[in-house]
């Protein structure tokens, strides 16, 4: 995957023809993969790049502690080297403005493509419960598959919490479990029960079904947008 780094548009040479060639190479390559419905990593990548750009652009201090310094001097007594800072309001910052500006524009759009394509599938995802839910359901398995397939692909999922600047967030840990067949006689209650038998550290696990009308990439799109559903189902 074409990267870019967190301050890719202040370094080296600050062209806006350059960082706009740039841009583009790595946004022309996100949307082929969200051509092909494949969404991460490369959606929370574009977010990151777009939200640290806004940063920069409403936060001109931050810049300019953050913006490499340029070595002036040395002052022999002291022995300390004297720095001066590069950004200050001339011509350079108005070419890092005018990145900055382009790129936030052309990276809005392509976020929205990847909203509209989360949100697509989104829809086309049902959760429902396997037997009774035990009320700690943090801890047990889900049952990933397509109603038009017969493979289900089994997790293991723990819910957690923590707190950031006073205010709480969910987040879930996931682990692959195995691949089964369902069929007439292996049901999705069948499943459970085979579960409980072999996972004795889960005796009275929470078991859910996260289920597509449609086929997804698994590991780029079904499975990380199935996991959010499920936090957002649970709690």
């Amino acid at each position: 995957m074409k990267t870019l780094s967190q301050t890719w548009f202040a370094e080296g040479y600050i062209d806006f023809e350059l960082k706009k060639y740039t841009l583009l190479a790595y946004l022309k390559e996100v949307n082929s993969h969200f051509n092909e419905n494949k969404l991460y990593p490369q959606l929370a990548d574009i977010i990151f790049h777009y939200n640290n750009l806004v940063q920069f652009r409403e936060n001109k201090k931050f810049l300019q502690e953050q913006f490499p310094k340029r070595l002036t001097g040395i002052q022999l007594e002291k022995l300390q080297l004297l720095y001066e800072q590069m950004i200050e309001d001339d011509e350079m910052m108005e070419e890092l403005e005018n990145i900055i500006h382009y790129s936030t524009g052309k990276m809005k759009d392509t976020i929205r493509n990847g909203t509209e394509i989360f949100e697509f599938v989104e829809d086309k995802i049902q959760i429902e419960p396997v037997g009774l839910i035990p009320l700690d359901n943090k801890e047990g398995y889900f049952f990933l598959a397509n109603s038009t397939k017969k493979e289900t692909l089994i997790y293991y999922y723990r819910l957690s919490i923590f707190e950031k600047h006073d205010e709480q967030y969910r987040a879930i840990k996931t682990s692959f479990v195995a691949e089964w067949q369902r069929s007439i006689s292996n049901t999705f209650e069948n499943m459970k029960g085979l579960l409980i038998k072999e996972k004795k550290e889960l005796p009275n696990p929470a078991v859910y079904t996260i289920n597509s009308t449609l086929s997804f990439p698994v590991d780029e799109t079904f499975l990380p947008i199935a996991k959010r559903c499920l936090v957002r189902y649970i709690s």
